[in-house]
């Protein structure tokens, strides 16, 4: 599997991150997150690949997140229950995400895809 990049059209962050990967000649596949969000099954896998806390992979400044009082509820939420919302809307999630089946970023930072993505 090569690169996979789930990102928004509209978002300045994942813009930027689409240029880096440009720029740096880094071949991937794109996926408009909020039209296609990742398989419940696909984020258990990004998840586990990441190292990160599944509470990373939350958009905790979007619109929807705010909408649904998620600040209060992830805690009394299953790991399966979280997973479950997140593939319901892509919106959801932090972005990009950007992902090669063994490793997995969240979010857009220049250090961390050096290290992560720069061959």
């Amino acid at each position: 599997m090569g690169l996979h990049y789930y990102g928004y059209p509209k978002c300045t962050t994942c813009k930027k991150a689409e240029k880096w990967l440009r720029e740096n000649g880094i071949p991937f596949e794109a996926t408009n997150i909020a039209e296609q969000p990742p398989s419940e099954q696909a984020l258990k896998e990004m998840i586990t690949s990441s190292d990160l806390p599944l509470k990373k992979f939350f958009n905790t400044s979007g619109m929807k997140y705010r909408e649904l009082g998620l600040k209060d509820k992830l805690a009394s939420m299953s790991d399966d229950e979280q997973i479950k919302l997140l593939a319901s809307d892509g919106m959801l999630i932090k972005r990009p995400l950007v992902t090669d089946g063994d490793t997995t970023t969240v979010g857009f930072n220049d250090k961390t895809f050096a290290e992560t993505w720069k061959a």
